[in-house]
């Protein structure tokens, strides 16, 4: 018996990060993964509590030395998922979230093909392209980018089994943890979870 794995994509500015923060103070039963990465923490961020951040090099011998589940190249930096966490996580029977890209999540499905995947996108794209550039701390030529790179990813959002549009906060938090619900209540979760009963009754 392990616990689920959900995959939590969206274009950066669609309100990925938020909605897996209320899931999380709402939901006990679910932990995220906390990815590596080589960019520079942002202004209010924490070593290990948003990311665990590295150079370059450690990165690099990471991958030598097969560390991450999945990784990828996102806006010029390097972000990778730790395979052991993950694997001790679902172990002891916990959910985990992981947030990563569309590519990431092509990598992790490799390996986990039951793995749920969410993509979470923007009510349009001129509300997405108003939260990029409300952002302090990217210059304009880096929003710039970050439109050009969120229209293409979310042209992958076929890939995914859900798909909720965050159009409003309170109703798109609602929906991510009727997805978690929905995958806890899975036939094969049940009778797992509940063998003996199962095996009573049928």
């Amino acid at each position: 018996m392990s616990g689920n794995l959900f995959i939590v994509t969206a274009p950066s500015g669609a309100g990925k990060t938020t909605l897996v923060r209320l899931l999380l103070e709402n939901d006990r039963r679910v932990g995220v993964s906390i990815s590596h990465t080589t960019r520079s923490p942002r202004p209010g961020e924490k070593d290990g509590r948003e990311y665990h951040f590295i150079d370059l090099a450690a990165f690099e011998e990471k991958i030598r030395q097969n560390d991450f589940l999945e990784w990828a190249m996102v806006h010029g930096n390097h972000y990778g998922t730790s395979k052991r966490w993950i694997e001790t996580e679902m172990a002891a029977e916990r959910d985990v979230v992981l947030e990563i890209d569309w590519q990431g999540a092509r990598q992790v499905r490799r390996v986990f093909p039951q793995a749920t995947g969410v993509f979470i996108l923007p009510p349009s794209m001129a509300a997405l392209e108003s939260r990029l550039s409300g952002r302090a701390t990217d210059p304009p030529e880096a929003v710039r980018r970050r439109i050009a790179v969120a229209r293409d990813e979310m042209r992958h959002v076929d890939e995914f089994d859900y798909v909720i549009i965050n159009d409003s906060l309170q109703r798109a938090a609602g929906d991510l943890q009727a997805i978690v619900e929905t995958a806890r209540l899975r036939r094969a979760n049940q009778r797992q979870r509940h063998a003996s009963l199962f095996a009573s009754l049928l």
